[in-house]
C-alpha cells in the first residue's frame, strides 16, 4: 500500500474517533454477535472485573485499548456476525479482503481467550508470530495467520493499530485500521466477497474445454480401444464441478471413478508401474495438469483410494507391480461410459452406481 495512503487511514481514523464522545456510540452491539454453541463454549466468558483487565494486561504486558474494554464489557468475547475486512493488499486468504472467525475476550477460561490455551501468547510463543502486540482475533486458516493489535508506533500504552499478520507469507505485516473501534465497525458479510458462482462458471469452462496436461493427452492416445474417451473423461468432470461447485476430487463416488481412470490409463501406458511411481506421477495428469487441472489435491486421498482398490482385491501387486483385474478394468471403462453418457441425457440417467464404487 502507498506510505501516503496508509498515512491517511490512519490520521482519518483517529479523526473520527476524536469525534466521539463513547466507544461503539450509535452502533448496535446486540446484532453485531452471532450466537452459536460454539461461541460459547469456545470464546464467550463473563464479563471481566477491572481486576481481572489488570491482571491480563500485566501478563501480556500491553495497556487493552478503551474500545476492545468496552466491547468485551458488552459480550466478552465471541463470533461476529460480519467477519471480513477490506484489505488494499492481498493475502494469503484472499486477494482483497481478510476473514477472522471469532474475537477474543478478556480472561483464561476459555480456549479463545487473550490468555487462554489458544490466546496471545501461545500464538507468539508457540506458533512464531512477532511481538509487536496483543493478538485479538483468529481466522478460518486454523493458525496460520491472526488479526493482531500492533503497538509498534505507540508504546505498550498507546493506542495500537491493527494489523493481519500471515504465517503463510513468512509472518508478513499488512495494514488494517489505525485503532480497534474502526477496524470492527469496518466489518462487513463476507457474503459481499462470495465469488462461489464466479469460480464455479470458471471451473466449468476449464472441463469443458482446457487443454490436457502432455501426461494425460499421451495417456489418452494409449487407450485408443475407447472411442471418445476425451469426451468421456470431460463429462464426468463436468457433473463433479456441478455437483461440489468447483473441480476437485475427494473420497466421493465420481472422484474415485476419476482415480480409477487415471490409474488405468496410466497402467495401460506404464504396464510395470509400482506404488511409488504412480503416487509420484499422480499430480501431472489433472491435480496440477494446467488448463485441466485442479491446481492442487490432497495426497491422502489418492493413497486411501489406492489401499481400498488394493483390499478390495480389484488392484492387484505383483513383485512389485501394480495393475487392475481384468475384470476391474472392464467396469472402469463400462462405468465411465456410462457416467458420460448420463451426463448427455440426464433425465434418464441418474446415479450409475453399478461395478466399482
Amino acid at each position: 500500500m502507498d506510505q501516503r495512503l496508509r498515512a491517511s487511514g490512519r490520521n482519518l481514523g483517529r479523526q473520527e474517533n476524536d469525534q466521539r464522545t463513547l466507544p461503539f456510540e450509535g452502533m448496535d452491539l446486540d446484532s453485531f454477535w452471532a450466537d452459536s454453541s460454539y461461541a460459547r463454549e469456545q470464546y464467550v466468558l463473563d464479563p471481566p472485573s477491572d481486576e481481572l483487565i489488570a491482571s491480563v494486561e500485566a501478563e501480556l504486558g500491553y495497556k487493552l485499548p478503551a474500545a476492545y474494554i468496552a466491547l468485551m464489557k458488552h459480550r466478552n468475547g465471541g463470533i461476529p456476525r460480519h467477519a471480513a475486512f477490506p484489505t488494499d493488499e492481498a493475502t494469503s486468504w484472499a486477494e482483497d479482503h481478510i476473514a477472522i472467525t471469532g474475537i477474543m475476550g478478556i480472561g483464561r477460561d476459555k480456549n479463545y481467550a487473550l490468555c487462554g490455551n489458544l490466546g496471545s501468547p501461545f500464538m507468539i510463543e508457540d506458533w512464531g508470530y512477532p511481538d509487536i502486540g496483543v493478538v485479538i482475533c483468529d481466522c478460518p486458516s486454523a493458525g496460520h495467520d491472526v488479526v493482531m493489535l500492533d503497538y509498534r508506533r505507540c508504546g505498550k500504552d498507546g493506542e495500537p493499530e491493527v494489523v493481519h499478520v500471515d504465517q503463510e507469507a513468512d509472518y508478513e505485516i499488512t495494514f488494517l485500521a489505525p485503532d480497534f473501534e474502526t477496524f470492527i465497525r469496518g466489518l462487513v458479510s463476507e457474503e459481499a466477497y462470495d465469488t462461489s458462482e464466479a469460480d464455479k462458471a470458471n471451473d466449468l469452462r476449464k472441463v469443458a474445454e482446457g487443454k490436457f496436461s502432455p501426461l494425460l493427452a499421451k495417456l489418452c492416445d494409449r487407450a485408443s480401444e475407447v472411442d471418445g474417451l476425451a469426451s468421456k473423461i470431460r463429462s464426468v468432470c463436468t457433473r463433479i464441478v456441478e455437483e461440489k461447485g468447483h473441480f476437485s476430487f475427494h473420497a466421493d463416488v465420481r472422484s474415485y471413478l476419476m482415480y480409477d481412470v487415471q490409474f488405468w490409463l496410466y497402467a495401460n501406458a506404464y504396464p510395470a508401474t509400482g506404488r511409488r511411481q504412480y503416487l509420484d506421477t499422480y499430480d501431472q495428469m489433472i491435480a496440477f495438469g494446467g488448463e485441466f487441472g485442479q491446481g492442487g489435491y490432497a495426497a491422502g486421498f489418492v493413497s486411501d483410494w489406492l489401499d481400498k482398490r488394493i483390499a478390495e482385491g480389484l488392484i492387484v501387486q505383483e513383485n512389485g507391480v501394480l495393475r487392475f483385474t481384468d475384470e476391474a478394468r472392464n467396469s472402469v471403462i463400462a462405468k465411465l461410459s456410462a457416467e458420460a453418457e448420463a451426463v448427455r441425457t440426464p433425465a434418464a440417467g441418474g446415479d450409475v452406481t453399478g461395478g466399482i464404487s
